[in-house]
């Protein structure tokens, strides 16, 4: 226990120690280009907020739910002989729940990317005294 505390002090003393040593150390510099962010050399051209579709997101969250359904699988192989029919009937109920809600998906359109086309729906014609005669 002594020595946890003697290595959390000395910690606390090295970080202190750099820290006070780059504020006196450290020149001071003050420019417009110094309050600049910097990427990788780039400086910025526009806006940092940038509107992504919501199809990005949609995508991203089945990239994880597909993503974890091969960690699944992968484990399953792993142990397939071992785990008997037990594990088979398991994992197919498993896929089917996931072919399922796969085809429920691409069924309701939220695996369309672009711009959904306009349906034209058919114009009600109102009749007028005239024309019912």
């Amino acid at each position: 226990m002594v020595v946890l505390g003697l290595y959390i002090c000395a910690t606390i003393l090295l970080v202190a120690l750099m820290i006070g040593l780059s504020f006196v150390l450290g020149g001071v510099r003050d420019s417009r280009a110094m309050r600049l962010p910097f990427e990788s050399g780039i400086l910025p051209v526009g806006t940092a907020r940038l509107r992504l579709p919501v199809q990005y997101y949609v995508i991203a969250m089945f990239f994880v739910i597909f993503d974890m359904e091969a960690v699944f699988i992968f484990a399953w192989a792993l142990v397939v002989r071992p785990a008997g029919w037990a594990g088979y009937v398991t994992m197919m109920v498993f896929l089917s729940v996931l072919v399922v809600a796969f085809v429920y998906l691409w069924r309701v359109g939220a695996l369309e990317w672009g711009p959904h086309p306009r349906r034209v729906r058919p114009s009600r014609t109102v009749m007028t005294a005239n024309e019912r005669s």
